[in-house]
């Protein structure tokens, strides 16, 4: 004789279908079920060794510099702050009369200032390796004003 139970999700008797047979599903959110097998927990990584900053020999680090900045074309000072103090200066010379200025008229004192400064600081550097030196002292600078006179920019 057969026995009768009553029908519902629980009394029949297919086959399990596998994980392979489901198709394609939303991945799980939140905690992982209990019945998937659990993966033993690594406690801390391995301690890795620190990343050693490399190490320039003495003058080799000056000489990237120097390369540097003789490949670049662009400004080397900040143009707010060269712009503040060309404001400064022309409000002086007007006495408190505020002028404007042309943004390309600023750029283009700039880069006449900063062509002075480097040919100044070249020549200053000069006199310093003339005196059997390799620090630049404000003496070299000053003497490089001095050897090129009024005409070059001395003012």
């Amino acid at each position: 004789m057969r026995r009768h139970s009553p029908a519902g999700p629980s009394s029949r008797r297919d086959p399990p279908i596998s994980p392979r047979r489901r198709g394609p599903t939303s991945p799980r959110r939140g905690r992982p079920s209990r019945t998937s097998p659990r993966r033993p927990r690594r406690e801390e990584p391995a301690p890795e060794r620190p990343v050693r900053r490399r190490k320039y020999r003495p003058g080799q680090r000056a000489m990237l510099e120097i390369r540097k900045y003789q490949k670049s074309t662009n400004l080397l000072i900040q143009k707010l702050p060269f712009s503040r103090v060309v404001r400064e200066i022309c409000l002086e010379y007007t006495r408190g009369v505020d002028m404007s200025w042309q943004a390309m008229a600023l750029l283009a004192l700039q880069e006449a200032a900063e062509a002075f400064l480097v040919h100044l600081m070249e020549d200053a550097y000069l006199c310093a390796i003339h005196a059997k030196r390799v620090t630049l002292y404000p003496k070299d600078i000053q003497l490089a004003r001095r050897i090129r006179g009024f005409h070059e920019g001395l003012g």
